[in-house]
């Protein structure tokens, strides 16, 4: 089975991968104490389990699940017990209570095995793959926002941190460009330079080496304009 774990405690995520590790019918292909780099991730890529911790300071596990496509076979991860019923809400194999043995995860990996696994395309037959058109839910300073990729004009990047640009004002994150791509359509979105990503819905005007959303001239970097043309044309 393909997994990935994902926790904010290095020393706990240390744990988890030594365990995956030494069980032969598990493939360790990723971890990550970054739940929106985990997200990005379980967006484009298929996994089979994913072993889960809960409470997570910038974005719960739970608040990682509602904002996915398609959810993945789940294993949470905790040391907090009253999560447990709200885990059920995701159909999870099973609710690990840290500090976890190896052999109690053992049991859960075992207990994995019997569920079904997910296709190579990326979803499980009852899920079928949709469009990543769901709202996004990032965090700002002290508060999560819920982003609607329909009210999206374009995207400004510096660092690993993004700025969405949206009809109701701005709202700034920790999230590196490449993978706020794997969040939106491509069918929408479109990187046009380094440091932007636009929608295609908004873009007002088309010049030679920018184009005008709500009067903001967005530069069109010389390595995108052939890409960028050709999206063009076949809209």
């Amino acid at each position: 089975m393909r997994c990935i774990a994902v926790d904010d405690e290095p020393f706990a995520l240390e744990l988890m991968a030594s365990y995956i590790q030494k069980t032969p019918s598990l493939q360790y292909i990723g971890e990550f104490t970054n739940p929106f780099q985990a997200m990005a991730f379980l967006v484009s890529t298929p996994v089979d389990l994913v072993f889960l911790d809960i409470n997570m300071p910038e974005l719960s596990g739970l608040e990682l699940l509602r904002s996915l496509p398609v959810i993945p076979n789940i294993v949470f991860t905790t040391a907090y017990s009253e999560f447990g019923a709200e885990s059920y809400e995701f159909n999870a194999i099973d609710f690990l209570l840290k500090p976890i043995k190896y052999e109690r995860f053992l049991k859960a990996v075992n207990k994995a095995s019997s569920y079904p696994l997910t296709p190579k395309g990326g979803a499980t037959p009852a899920q079928p793959v949709e469009p990543p058109s769901e709202s996004i839910l990032v965090k700002s300073g002290t508060k999560r926002f819920r982003i609607e990729p329909d009210d999206i004009l374009y995207i400004e990047g510096g660092g690993n941190y993004i700025t969405f640009h949206t009809k109701n004002g701005k709202i700034t994150t920790l999230l590196p460009m490449n993978d706020v791509l794997k969040l939106l359509s491509p069918a929408t979105f479109v990187r046009i330079h380094k440091s932007y990503i636009v929608s295609l819905k908004h873009i007002g005007i088309i010049e030679r080496a920018s184009v005008i959303i709500q009067n903001k001239s967005i530069p069109i970097g010389i390595t995108y304009r052939e890409q960028f043309s050709r999206t063009i044309q076949s809209h």
